[in-house]
């Protein structure tokens, strides 16, 4: 056997335990750190090494942006985009994806910063943090390819849920308040431990931004499917039975959650979706950090283990300073949003 094959089976079986923690929780905890990790499975050397031997951190640093919610008024829309509100009719309409602005700078010219923070900016969120990333692996800042890495990891992730492609997020307009939850937090709480979640080779993307639309319309076209799924397994089991009490692993006290027939019901009606939409995440992202590491020359990796404060307050907005290139240019050479 090839000593790259012994490597990447050693790394694949590191990975693996560390996926599976003591806590099922949200699709913004276990979802993304799941992602995040997997990615790394994808890439080749040298980055292999280099995610690999920060794979905890990458993991422990997936949610920093919803934890950034609570404290940052600006954070929120980056995670999602009201596709109704920027004027698509069909969910099964691609070529509306084609119509959007491909860079912030002419999105924020069309529509305005204030439409923009009210409907979401998934999209160009994506944009900025890639050209963040390509600029740290120029620069050889190991924190900030890590910190750049983890959060480029979770935006794609999000861009990937359906219900954070519509401004119908939690069912609230056709009287199906929770479907969010159900959806990206319940089922991969029940069934990610029998999830297939390995990804391919990463490959180059020859146009990142095209990229990023194409996916935001496939999860968009799965909302019908989405909300149909609910209405129809909420007509199957009443709503008292929707339900049930389970005790948390940390304190034995029992918490309310959506009784595990119900998940699996409704996962059942999905077939693979969810899964399906993980995976697809996850190799997206590491095909992101692949493109940003060629973008910027193939640069030689830090060798040294990171010791920066995780807290360090990151200028992310020098990704609004394009000045010689940006990820437009480089193409060619609880019910909220988590």
């Amino acid at each position: 056997m090839k000593k790259t094959s012994v490597r990447f089976i050693w790394i694949s079986i590191v990975l693996f335990c560390l996926v599976k923690p003591n806590n099922l929780i949200s699709w913004g905890f276990l979802a993304h750190q799941t992602i995040n990790k997997q990615a790394i499975l994808g890439l080749p050397e040298p980055l292999l090494s280099f995610y690999s031997e920060h794979a905890q951190y990458l993991s422990d640093h997936a949610v920093d942006p919803d934890k950034r919610r609570y404290i940052d008024t600006s954070e929120a829309p980056k995670h999602y985009i009201d596709a109704e509100r920027f004027g698509i009719k069909d969910a099964s309409d691609i070529s509306f994806w084609d119509s959007l602005p491909r860079k912030h700078s002419a999105a924020k010219e069309k529509f305005g910063p204030d439409f923009l923070h009210a409907n979401g900016s998934v999209p160009w969120q994506i944009q900025k943090m890639m050209y963040g990333l390509i600029q740290a692996f120029k620069s050889g800042n190991q924190h900030q390819i890590l910190q750049i890495s983890a959060e480029i990891g979770h935006y794609i992730a999000d861009a990937h849920v359906p219900l954070h492609t519509t401004e119908n997020y939690d069912g609230q307009l056709t009287h199906q308040k929770g479907v969010h939850a159900l959806w990206e937090t319940r089922i991969p709480e029940i069934s990610i431990e029998n999830y297939q979640l390995i990804p391919a080779s990463a490959h180059y993307l020859p146009s990142p931004a095209d990229t990023i639309f194409k996916f935001l319309a496939i999860a968009h076209q799965l909302t019908p499917m989405v909300l149909a799924g609910e209405k129809t397994i909420s007509c199957r089991i009443p709503e008292h039975a929707r339900y049930e009490f389970s005790p948390t692993k940390e304190s034995g006290k029992p918490i309310k959650n959506m009784a595990f027939l119900y998940v699996k019901g409704y996962e059942n009606l999905m077939g693979l979706m969810v899964q399906t939409q993980m995976q697809k995440a996850i190799q997206q992202v590491a095909n992101f950090w692949y493109t940003a590491w060629i973008l910027a020359g193939q640069p030689s990796l830090p060798k040294q283990r990171t010791t920066s404060n995780p807290n360090e307050n990151l200028d992310l907005q020098l990704i609004e300073n394009q000045t010689n290139t940006d990820s437009s240019n480089t193409e060619s050479s609880s019910c909220s949003k988590n």
